[in-house]
């Protein structure tokens, strides 16, 4: 059984833990940014180059996609520059995905924006296949889940931040009656409204590039110290003698699955409320917001991780009760029925629900890592590259539910969500306890 007792952390804590947490905190807070801003793409493509649910989801598949692409190539490219100056790379391709925006929309080219969200998903895979097993093994690996809670925060509070900022930049006041007079125009007169419509991200998407390109030049200058993990204690090159790839992990495995459908649940929530809440007669004005809503359940079991473990409760019971949640409230967005008001809002209480999965979803990314990347050792970075496939979750799952959306109803699309929770909880019941697969 892998528990925190027997589990050491693999490399010394570089000295001044305190300020590469803060850098790396500044990283997961462009994560976020970068990340949770297509919640608002989503909805916004779809009426500026006049898309099905099916098409608009592709949003999600393309930024995502790469992950499961671009990891192995992330994990050697790690193993030849080291930590740091991968994340610098993975910032440089990050600023021009986002450049790549700019042509997109003077030709109003739907596969173009796609090519820019691959792009820019390509560095986030770089970074996130460092910064991830980073903070992992920057301390004690039984406060692994309190520091994943932290750059959790971090995240989820630029999720919150960037969507209504880019909806204040690119929406107006008028646009709900825009929206409702683009089916009655004459093709010509739609195609330059929805031209002018579609430019209003050229501004945002050249102040994103640039300040991403800076990050990158600050990365490469910082104090934030190398960690090498291809030396390995004693110990840990005795138990891993008979190793010789990380498909002979069961628990690594095993939990980069969990990742895949922990990150797709998770995005289905984020990035569908939108249209759910459409859906109930809620105007696309009003309805940005939830996205926020959710992440700011999501930063309450932040908080409440980075009290309570481990001082209080084990990260791997806080991933059990996690998981349960998330089973419990994805049936009842299927089951439940009847209005509410709630927060100047009137809606279907399924819409709260929905809501409530930020929660469940708080400590899931924080509970599985550090479980997952247990005594790996020399193998820590293809690890973290094969952990970081599973983000491709992200692409596939809301694909699966914009085709269900389509066939069915929004609700009733929801299914997808159950399996995915009934993993989870069996992935933190027993599937991370499998050192062996016989």
């Amino acid at each position: 059984m892998i528990t925190s007792d027997t589990i050491d952390s693999q490399v010394a804590p570089p000295r001044n833990t305190t300020g590469s947490i803060v850098i790396i905190g500044v990283m997961f807070f462009i994560f976020g940014f970068v990340t949770w801003i297509n919640s608002i793409l989503i909805p916004y493509f779809k009426i500026a180059c006049e898309l099905t649910h099916f098409q608009s989801y592709l949003v999600a598949f393309a930024f995502y996609i790469s992950y499961l692409v671009m990891s192995m190539p992330a994990a050697l490219l790690l193993k030849k520059v080291g930590f740091k100056q991968g994340m610098m790379v993975g910032f440089f391709i990050m600023s021009l995905g986002a450049l790549l925006f700019i042509p997109a929309a003077y030709t109003r080219t739907y596969f173009l924006f796609l090519t820019g969200l691959f792009t820019i998903g390509t560095g986030l895979a770089v970074l996130q296949t460092a910064s991830n097993p980073y903070v992992t093994i920057l301390g004690p690996i039984e406060r692994a889940a309190q520091r994943m809670s932290i750059m959790g925060i971090c995240n989820k509070t630029a999720g919150i931040i960037a969507p209504l900022l880019f909806a204040a930049v690119i929406l107006k006041a008028s646009d709900a009656d825009l929206f409702k007079q683009l089916p009655l125009m004459t093709p010509g007169d739609r195609a330059v409204a929805l031209d002018e419509l579609i430019r209003r991200v050229i501004v945002p998407y050249a102040c994103v590039g640039a300040v991403l390109f800076g990050l990158g030049l600050f990365i490469r200058f910082s104090p934030l110290p190398e960690i090498d993990t291809e030396n390995e204690p004693e110990e840990l090159t005795a138990a891993n003698a008979d190793k010789t790839s990380i498909l002979h992990f069961p628990h690594l495995v095993l939990g980069a699955l969990a990742i895949f459908f922990h990150v797709g649940s998770q995005v289905i929530a984020i990035d569908t409320i939108i249209g759910y809440a459409s859906s109930m007669n809620i105007s696309l004005l009003e309805a940005k917001g939830f996205p926020a809503y959710i992440l700011f359940m999501t930063i309450c079991g932040y908080v409440v991780g980075i009290i309570t473990i481990p001082r209080f409760i084990q990260q791997v019971n806080a991933l059990r009760i996690c998981t349960g949640l998330g089973l419990v409230l994805s049936l009842a967005i299927l089951f439940s029925h009847g209005e509410v008001s709630l927060l100047g809002h009137r809606s279907d209480v399924s819409l709260w629900f929905l809501v409530s999965l930020g929660l469940a979803n708080s400590l899931v990314w924080a509970g599985i890592w550090p479980l997952a990347l247990a005594r790996l050792g020399r193998f820590t970075k293809a690890g973290a590259s094969l952990m970081i496939m599973g983000l491709c979750g992200n692409a596939i799952m809301p694909l699966i539910y914009g085709y269900l959306a389509d066939a069915f109803t929004l609700r009733q699309a929801y299914w997808i969500l159950v399996p995915c929770y009934l993993y989870l909880l069996f992935y933190a019941m027993y599937g991370h306890n499998l050192k062996r697969w016989r």
